[in-house]
């Protein structure tokens, strides 16, 4: 992906995103658990499948995207919510992504079970 973004507006775009990430893990959390940490276990995590040398990649990183084992880039947990339940963590997940399509940048949220 080609895109030209500064790293004062990846900054503003990550702050975005992180908070729309805490407030769906938060409202998932509390709507569908009923405030209980419970269920299934795992991670969640979004990708972006940018190199890392590239521009963007580099902003990513200065943000805290990290090198994935598969290509890309990974920012794990992005709603840094307290908890164990994949599907909450998921839709932290879910959120963050969404925001950076938003701005141009395909992301893709996924997670596994622990």
């Amino acid at each position: 992906m080609t895109t030209t973004i500064s790293l004062e507006a990846i900054e503003e775009i990550h702050f975005e995103a992180t908070r729309a990430a805490e407030q769906a893990a938060a409202k998932f959390f509390q709507e569908k658990l009923g405030g209980q940490d419970q269920m299934a276990c795992g991670f969640a995590w979004v990708t972006v499948f940018e190199k890392a040398s590239t521009k963007l990649g580099r902003r990513l990183k200065e943000v805290g995207f990290r090198r994935a084992y598969d290509g890309g880039l990974q920012l794990w947990n992005p709603s840094k919510f307290g908890c164990q339940n994949v599907d909450t963590l998921e839709a932290g997940a879910r959120a963050y992504a969404e925001v950076l399509k938003r701005y141009g940048i395909q992301a893709y949220a996924d997670s596994r079970l622990d």
